[in-house]
């Protein structure tokens, strides 16, 4: 399940996975990106908060296709937080950015423990347009 843990004024989403990801949670979080890009903002940035997402309870399907629309509209993606207690994804962020050559754009994808959830609302809040 999806849920918006905060509203912003500007360019910046906030959202939580709760134990389980379906088609309807990725329509959801796709709503949600085009909602800002509808009201004139190039980029949007992202914070996912995934801590108490189930790896069983991800629908492969909804998955996937959701990855593939994140990579069609990558280049909309402004600073993106991902909020989790992960050894996993703390080293693939990293690698990530590289891939994809986010920071020659003035953006950048970092990972926050679960922890630090302030600072990364204050990241993905400091680059935002209003």
């Amino acid at each position: 399940m999806i849920e918006q843990m905060k509203t912003f004024k500007g360019n910046t989403i906030a959202i939580e996975a709760i134990e389980s990801f379906t088609e309807t949670d990725a329509k959801l979080m796709h709503k949600f990106f085009e909602e800002k890009r509808n009201q004139g903002f190039e980029h949007v940035n992202v914070l996912v908060k995934l801590d108490e997402i189930k790896i069983n309870k991800i629908n492969t399907k909804a998955f996937f296709e959701h990855m593939l629309w994140v990579l069609r509209n990558l280049k909309n993606v402004g600073n993106l937080a991902i909020v989790a207690h992960s050894n996993i994804l703390k080293t693939m962020i990293p690698i990530d950015n590289i891939f994809f050559e986010r920071l020659k754009k003035g953006f950048e994808e970092r990972y926050f423990d679960v922890s630090h959830l302030d600072k990364a609302l204050e990241f993905v809040a400091s680059n935002s347009e209003k």
